[in-house]
């Protein structure tokens, strides 16, 4: 099998199951047709079958010009009660810049969540109401530091340029949406649940031994287990009788 059989292959098993198909099973394709493990493609190749992935699999994925820059090898950090207030920070000047665009700005993923130890980077979640209506926002966030990385028809994501830290990252997604509820009833999934904390703790622990040189990989790696702690989260939002803050 050669590296376009493996694709066409891959494609294939996404179209039949989803984002089970995950963009390791890619690697792992080509790599098998090369006789070496996944891990052994370049850094370089592994970021090629990437996008193209993610292009086949979603027409609307765009990656913006100029957005490129270095990835700096992925490492967790103990939780840090500082975090929530860099995450103030952030919103204060979002609100302030964005006004009534931003209809919600919350703070997501790991690092809102205390106790889990993260990536030092505080993901903002700000809700809009049009998020194809670019011109509302993105130069009014690209102005406070960070910049359009990539977008679909989920989200808009923001991360610092070249030469600055990453620090933060800026998902833009619509208010009421699918993307919305789901990243926060996760935020608050793990900050009610020890289990499902610890679940995901140790998913993140094997996933950056094995791809701290690859964000996506180490992404995909925990979507597993992202997927089966989603479905608890839905049962405890019906117990709970959870809802999307604001």
């Amino acid at each position: 099998m050669g590296d376009e059989e493996a694709f066409e292959t891959w494609r294939r098993l996404e179209a039949a199951k989803g984002p089970e198909a995950s963009i390791i099973a890619l690697y792992e394709l080509v790599a098998a047709s090369r006789g070496t493990r996944a891990e052994e493609l370049s850094p370089g190749e592994r970021q090629h079958l990437a996008l193209r992935a993610m292009h086949a699999a979603d027409p609307t994925f765009h990656i913006a010009a100029g957005s490129e820059r270095a990835d700096e090898p992925i490492e967790l950090a103990p939780y840090d009660p500082r975090w929530p207030q860099l995450f103030t920070g952030w919103k204060r000047s979002l609100h302030s810049a964005l006004g009534k665009t931003a209809v919600l700005i919350e703070h997501v993923g790991s690092t809102a969540v205390p106790g889990l130890a993260a990536k030092p980077v505080i993901d903002v979640q700000v809700s809009v109401i049009r998020p194809e209506d670019e011109d509302a926002y993105v130069p009014v966030i690209e102005a406070l530091g960070v910049q359009l990385r990539n977008s679909d028809a989920e989200h808009h994501f923001f991360r610092p340029p070249e030469g600055r830290p990453r620090d933060v990252h800026v998902h833009v997604c619509a208010t009421g949406s699918p993307w919305e509820r789901r990243h926060l009833l996760f935020r608050d999934y793990l900050r009610a649940d020890t289990w499902a904390r610890d679940a995901y703790l140790a998913v993140k622990v094997v996933a950056v031994g094995r791809w701290s040189d690859d964000r996506v990989a180490y992404t995909e790696a925990k979507g597993g287990v992202i997927r089966r702690l989603t479905s608890d989260a839905e049962a405890w939002a019906v117990r709970t009788g959870w809802q999307v803050p604001g």
